[in-house]
């Protein structure tokens, strides 16, 4: 592991249930000695990324905002989803979940919610399961093969116990599976009574860059039909498409270009 990543391992100590963390901490997190770890510190606090705090100890800094309101105004997923989501979500009043994944991980990058009798599970910035739910295995299912490989030598036995697959033949049948469907169902797989609908969200270049799902309860499912709400799903991942192949960043004035012609899933 090189110098610049083991620094940067420093930011995973931050959990939903941990805000703050000792020097110790992240000495047992890098494997750095300690005069390494303090200047790490120093860089990631000169740059804001974190800040000291009582008793030694260190907390998220201000750039993490700062960052934040860069994303929620520039981000190509995002800003291009988010419209068409409170869009069909008033239309339909169904609740709408928008992931995006890093490395290993699945995120809830946008959420509308307009169906208040559900409690909300979910919200932006939360990591989600990589191997359960709809919006993960949407995701996953369309990975290279490079990446689905290291998936199952480093996640063997995550995927087995969710279902994927035995050994790489059978994982990478199942991946194969939903990325001809389109889009992927599950139940309770994350949110107990909660169903997931969802499809893949692609760059021009048909790489894969997240998911956008349907959250609801199984009554809504049954009143509306699986069938309308999967086609309806599709629809909307490929509006979203569109507007992502159109994307022009906020405070520029470049004309935006047609996207270029799609080509099939890499994995």
């Amino acid at each position: 592991m090189t110098s610049l990543a083991k620094m940067l391992r420093i930011l995973e100590l931050f959990e939903d249930d941990r805000s703050n963390f000792q020097l110790d901490d992240a000495v047992a997190a890098t494997g750095a000695s300690r005069a390494t770890v303090y200047r790490y510190l120093q860089v990631l606090s000169a740059s804001g990324l974190i800040a000291p705090a009582t008793g030694g100890s260190f907390v998220l800094g201000s750039k993490i905002i700062e960052l934040d309101r860069l994303v929620r105004k520039t981000d190509p997923l995002s800003t291009s989803a988010r419209p068409i989501m409170e869009a069909v979500s008033a239309r339909l009043g169904l609740n709408m979940l928008l992931c995006s994944y890093y490395g290993d991980k699945v995120m809830c990058a946008e959420i509308v919610w307009p169906d208040h009798s559900v409690r909300p599970a979910y919200e932006r910035g939360r990591k989600m399961p990589m191997f359960h739910g709809a919006m993960a295995k949407l995701i996953l299912a369309h990975l290279t093969p490079y990446q689905l490989r290291n998936m199952m030598l480093w996640h063997a036995d995550e995927i087995r116990a969710a279902g994927l697959g035995d050994n790489w033949e059978e994982f990478r049948q199942a991946m194969a599976r939903i990325r001809k469907e389109g889009s992927c169902v599950t139940r309770g797989e994350v949110v107990e009574g909660l169903v997931g609908i969802g499809a893949p969200i692609f760059d021009p270049d048909r790489r894969i860059l997240g998911s956008i799902v349907f959250a609801v309860p199984e009554h809504q499912l049954v009143a509306i039909g699986e069938p309308v709400l999967r086609a309806e799903i599709i629809a909307i991942a490929a509006q979203i498409d569109a507007a992502i192949a159109h994307h022009v960043p906020a405070g520029t004035q470049a004309v935006a270009r047609s996207a270029r012609p799609r080509r099939g899933p890499q994995a």
